[in-house]
């Protein structure tokens, strides 16, 4: 299923591919309250060079995925999303590139997700289905 990979050309979705170090740095501004300079992080990355660390900073700020502010001679660092939203931003983009393509494979990962929420919570379940039924009733007003 190559529509679940994080390369994507939509505005606001997110185009990089992430390598593992981009993914811990991530992880640890996530885990932080507040923005952090390469000083800040240093500690959490022992086994990383000061500059990998800086030059990985700069290459998320560059994907868009981190704001960043000048302090003295430092930048401080915060991402631009919660984990939460991320997560949910990705996903969104990966379905979206899947029915765009046609993939053969979204019947049955259509399927699997009505499954998934089905045996998880019923009350999902029907949120889904009125949520389909306002989407076609939309589209039928629409229609000329």
């Amino acid at each position: 299923m190559a529509f679940w990979s994080t390369g994507s050309q939509e505005p606001g979705a997110h185009r990089p591919n992430l390598g593992p170090l981009e993914w811990r740095v991530l992880e640890s501004l996530w885990n932080r309250d507040e923005a952090a300079s390469v000083r800040d992080l240093q500690p959490a990355f022992p086994d990383i060079a000061y500059t990998t660390l800086m030059t990985t900073l700069d290459r998320l700020h560059r994907k868009g995925l981190l704001d960043r502010t000048k302090s003295g001679r430092a930048f401080l660092y915060r991402q631009r999303q919660t984990r939460s939203e991320f997560d949910s931003a990705r996903v969104a983009a990966a379905v979206r590139r899947a029915i765009a393509s046609g993939d053969t494979a979204l019947g049955p990962l259509l399927s699997c997700f009505v499954d998934a929420v089905g045996e998880r919570d019923r009350e999902l379940l029907d949120e889904l289905e009125a949520l389909v039924r306002a989407r076609r009733a939309a589209l039928r007003e629409r229609q000329p």
